[in-house]
């Protein structure tokens, strides 16, 4: 059993309230649970505006696996937000 985690920080500069922002988390988060089977939270961050740190784990039988969906995740992410991945850590337990 492999468990993979992933630590993804996005830099959305239009937003310019704990408001806005909470709308775009949760829009994310909601869309990237109901595509993949994989749990995700915002982790950090939580009081600055413009910068979004989400945390997404998952378990799968092989590292290759684990692997390929974390690709499908953060591509995912990547096309359904206007924001700009600035960091991204990758980690296989």
């Amino acid at each position: 059993m492999i468990i993979g985690v992933i630590r993804v920080e996005i830099y959305v500069p239009w937003v310019h309230s704990l408001k806005e922002k909470r709308m775009v988390v949760k829009s994310v988060c909601a869309k990237v649970r109901n595509k993949f089977n994989v749990s995700i939270a915002e982790t950090d961050e939580q009081d600055i505006h413009q910068r979004i740190v989400l945390g997404i784990a998952l378990v799968a039988g092989e590292a290759s696996l684990a692997d390929s969906i974390m690709d499908h995740v953060l591509n995912f992410i990547e096309g359904s937000t206007e924001g700009e991945i600035i960091n991204i850590e990758r980690e296989f337990r």
